[in-house]
């Protein structure tokens, strides 16, 4: 043991774990870069599909891609322990376990696509840096392709259990919407939830609001696709949604994983608050977790969701000139914002599926 400058007693067994430990991130940080290209290039699913092992050669031409960065590929999958491979043969192998979590046929336990926020965060780690200097934040404009991702996030954790978990949790819900209400989707993004409930629910109408244009479009080109005439999408900066909400309007109104990318969150929330009827419910999915640091110790995706929230949640907030909450405002803060916003009822539930998200029910 030897003390340091500042008094404290240097650990050097502690000081190796944590090395370890580091070069484990940098080997796992490196993963998830390499399972985002396999599961945008579809070189999971394809592996998934072979009757018997392959070369890289077979694999890189079945999925249509250049061999060179395939077999690159696959040596990163292999050390990782993703992929298997003869050395005999150098045939290449993707365990049907391994397939189950990283491929499109594993529906809501497809892991990759949560890899994928791994490289879209990297790319604006240059403006994060810039705003660590000089404060501010960084647009919507910097992040093409987030909506993507977002929709196929809500897939797995919204989407999937949309009608076996998400509707029950509101008694009653399911024969409302039979029967016709009107609903309401703050921060609707690219309306994949709306335009199912929409589609489920033919009875009733459905209004979404987003301030992306890009996003708003998509739902649109969604709901015509579908030919969906129940459902409305609208562009909208809801930094003023408490003014110019109309009152009494709406029986059901939700946000999903919405409410902390706000810039003006607690003026959405008097607004969704002055829009429910009186009888009205609201449901608001948004992170799993406390507004203190110290209780999210051992948090299964802290570090993943800290991240996310300062690359992206926090900034965009930021950007905006907003409050920059951020994604782990966590669950006091969010009861304090319902409460100032006019909610007297708030109910937590969990999902035991989803370690990632708190799903409240909200009342006037």
């Amino acid at each position: 043991m030897a003390t340091t400058q500042t008094g404290s007693v240097f650990d050097p067994n502690k000081a190796e774990v944590f090395g370890d430990d580091f070069v484990r991130a940098l080997n796992n940080g490196a993963l998830c870069l390499m399972v985002s290209i396999g599961h945008r290039t579809g070189l999971f699913d394809v592996m998934s599909e072979l009757s018997q092992p392959a070369t890289s050669l077979e694999i890189a031409t079945r999925a249509g891609l250049n061999e060179r960065y395939v077999r690159e590929w696959l040596g990163a999958m292999t050390t990782a322990g993703v992929v298997e491979v003869d050395p005999a043969t150098t045939r290449f192998t993707l365990p049907p376990e391994h397939a189950a979590m990283v491929t499109r046929a594993a529906g809501a336990d497809n892991l990759a696509v949560f890899a994928q926020y791994i490289g879209l965060l990297g790319g604006v780690e240059d403006h994060i840096v810039e705003c660590f200097r000089q404060g501010g934040g960084v647009p919507y404009a910097q992040y093409p392709r987030f909506h993507e991702v977002m929709a196929e996030d809500s897939n797995q954790s919204v989407l999937s259990n949309l009608e076996t978990h998400i509707v029950p949790l509101v008694p009653g819900l399911a024969d409302r919407l039979t029967e016709g209400i009107q609903v309401l989707d703050v921060g609707c993004g690219r309306g994949r939830i709306m335009n199912r409930l929409a589609e489920l629910y033919p009875a009733s109408q459905f209004l979404g609001i987003d301030l992306s244009r890009e996003a708003v479009e998509y739902a649109r080109r969604e709901s015509q696709d579908k030919d969906l005439r129940n459902i409305v999408f609208d562009i909208s900066d809801l930094s003023n949604f408490d003014e110019v909400a109309t009152p009494d309007a709406f029986d059901f109104v939700t946000t999903f994983d919405a409410v902390h990318d706000q810039a003006k969150p607690l003026n959405v929330l008097k607004g969704i608050c002055r829009t429910l009827k009186p009888d009205g419910t609201y449901l608001m999915q948004d992170i799993k977790g406390s507004s203190h640091v110290h209780n999210n110790l051992d948090h299964p995706i802290g570090t993943f969701l800290y991240t996310i929230s300062c690359m992206h949640c926090m900034t965009v907030s930021l950007a905006q000139g907003g409050e920059g909450l951020g994604a782990m405002w966590g669950e006091e803060k969010a009861r304090e914002y319902l409460q100032r916003a006019g909610f007297s009822s708030v109910i937590k539930n969990e999902l035991a599926h989803d370690i990632q998200n708190n799903w409240y029910i909200v009342r006037k």
